[in-house]
């Protein structure tokens, strides 16, 4: 799998799959209306407070990566954008309702149990059972073409464990259960030295973002 995205090119793509669902009526989106779908207070996690300029950069960014184009149709004054991320016709990846709802979710929270992922994907896809958002995540997992998510190590005081998606690289192997199939309790196996120097890491990556981000507005 090629596709390697910022934490906030995954929040622009999960805004844009996440109303090409649920406000069909309104999409493609605005400038305006991505950039508030990107720092809505609900159904996201961490809360955002991008500024328009930093989602054009991020819209520019993904169009390089061919994951958005620019479509606004005959006669419209404001730009609007979709995203060619999944389930288009320009787009490889092709996911179940189940998949797209999940990988959606993924994408705007972060890691979740697969009970707090059907909870919450099933305003984008209807799911008829307690295991179907299981069976959706080891088809994402095991997918011929490769994973798209993984299982982490069960957290303290969890009783199931979280998945993450991979379009963002690939998970450090601490954060990894050996045995995805194996259900009976483990210990965490990463230290806090190595949780900090995970958080360290995600910083330097943002703050490159950032930075990158303010050269644009210069």
């Amino acid at each position: 799998m090629n596709i390697e995205l910022s934490a906030h090119e995954a929040r622009v793509l999960g805004c844009l799959i996440e109303k090409q669902i649920t406000t069909p009526e309104s999409y493609p989106l605005s400038l305006n209306a991505l950039t508030n779908a990107c720092n809505q207070k609900s159904n996201r996690d961490p809360v955002l407070d991008l500024s328009e300029n930093e989602v054009q950069a991020l819209i520019d960014s993904l169009s390089r990566k061919h994951l958005v184009i620019e479509r606004s149709g005959f006669g419209s004054r404001v730009a609007k954008y979709q995203q060619r991320f999944c389930n288009t016709e320009f787009s490889v990846l092709q996911f179940t309702p189940q998949e797209r709802a999940i990988v959606c979710e993924l994408l705007l929270r972060g890691p979740q149990t697969p009970g707090e992922l059907r909870s919450r994907a099933a305003r984008m896809a209807e799911f008829t059972d307690a295991d179907q958002a299981q069976s959706a995540l080891e088809a994402l997992a095991s997918r011929e073409s490769g994973p798209m998510v993984q299982r982490l190590a069960r957290e303290p005081g969890r009783r199931d464990s979280r998945y993450a998606h991979l379009f963002s690289g690939a998970l450090a192997d601490t954060f990894i259960e050996d045995t995805p199939g194996n259900d009976a309790p483990s210990e965490p196996r990463h230290s806090p030295v190595l949780e900090r120097l995970a958080l360290l890491e995600q910083q330097v990556s943002e703050l490159r973002e950032e930075i990158a981000l303010l050269k644009l507005k210069a």
